[in-house]
């Protein structure tokens, strides 16, 4: 029989494997909080002063989601991975100018992160969490381009290789 009253829609119910995926790539984002932020310390012992600031900003930022990323791992009562006591350097670096390219790898692999978990999210807050934190990747990763002069100096697509 039709009716003049919109048929409800149902809300589509979330597997328990569906928040398993988003707790797996919320994991996966902070061990690229914890990796980026080792690798700022080569990044701040090898940048010239003039980017200290910018040096500063990024570790501020990192710091920050990691911190909350513990909270919200911690809250969903996943135990949050924790530091390694070091990492594998993507590339070998000796000069400023390889310590922006570092930079500028460890926020294109932060956004490719961030991207998984927005696809993931389970909530409007977690998708908008992950969505700022990878704009916010996205943006520092085009101002150390602009440091080395490359062009483009961002991607249409951050976190992805489209």
């Amino acid at each position: 029989m039709t009716s003049s009253e919109p048929t409800p829609v149902a809300s589509p119910k979330r597997s328990p494997t569906d928040a398993d995926d988003y707790n797996a790539s919320l994991c996966e984002a902070l061990a690229v909080e914890h990796a980026t932020i080792y690798g700022y310390g080569f990044v701040s012992a090898l940048s010239p002063l003039s980017v200290n600031s910018l040096v500063v900003e990024a570790l501020d930022q990192h710091r920050q989601r990691r911190d909350d990323v513990i909270a919200m791992l911690t809250a969903r009562n996943v135990t949050p991975p924790v530091a390694a006591a070091g990492y594998q350097l993507p590339m070998q670096i000796g000069s400023a100018h390889d310590a922006a390219r570092l930079a500028v790898r460890m926020e294109s692999d932060g956004a490719t992160a961030w991207r998984a978990v927005v696809e993931h999210a389970d909530t409007a807050d977690d998708r908008a969490f992950a969505a700022t934190a990878l704009t916010e990747s996205a943006v520092m990763a085009a101002r150390w381009n602009k440091v080395l002069g490359a062009w483009p100096i961002t991607a249409a697509f951050p976190g992805g290789n489209e």
